[in-house]
């Protein structure tokens, strides 16, 4: 093989690996896991979960490829960041729990339920009262949870959303609206104070 020869395609190394070659599944491995660990890492925000879903997502592609299921010819890489989608949306509905949030991070659920942000200085309050939140989102009815979840806490689109659901863009928009509207009784009828 010459030294000046473009790297072999994902498919060809697929191909490859089919015949034996564990050497190509080290090159497909090599090749995309910066991106697919960062794409992961971003929805679970926790570098050892992101880890094990990383690993998971290339035992099932592993799994795939050697029961002869593949059929992806050219777009391997939009097929494992699906494999790594679908793992981290069965992570969270199998913990049944919520990301932890922080008023430092880019979202903060305090913007889209109230005026006020509150500052530092109410960061106790703040705690409780996501703890709070976090409680009245379950008690919302499931297929708006569940968009509220995708699109609050896994920063998901609408479109992505609207694919993990088998809904429309607008179905899945109108789902979030009426999430937001529910949540926002169930804070008023829990009495509860967003900012002080």
């Amino acid at each position: 093989m010459k030294t000046n020869a473009s790297p072999p395609s994902d498919s060809i190394l697929v191909s490859q690996y089919l015949k034996g070659s564990e050497l190509a599944l080290e090159q497909l491995i090599l090749r995309h896991q910066a991106r697919l660990f960062n794409f992961i890492n971003s929805k679970v925000q926790d570098h050892d979960t992101a880890e094990d879903i990383f690993q998971d997502t290339f035992i099932k592609v592993i799994r795939t490829i050697k029961g002869g299921q593949y059929n992806e010819e050219g777009k391997f890489l939009p097929w494992i960041m699906r494999i790594a989608h679908n793992l981290v949306i069965d992570f969270f509905r199998k913990n049944n729990r919520m990301p932890k949030l922080r008023t430092t991070e880019e979202f903060d659920i305090f913007q889209f339920l109230s005026d006020d942000t509150p500052n530092a200085e109410h960061r106790l309050a703040q705690d409780q009262v996501v703890k709070d939140l976090q409680k009245l989102v379950q008690e919302l009815p499931e297929d708006q949870k569940e968009v509220l979840v995708m699109r609050l806490y896994r920063d998901m689109s609408f479109k992505e959303i609207a694919e993990n659901t088998n809904v429309s863009i607008n179905t899945a928009l109108g789902r979030m609206r009426y999430a937001i509207i529910n949540l926002r009784k169930l804070i008023a009828e829990n009495q509860m104070v967003l900012s002080t």
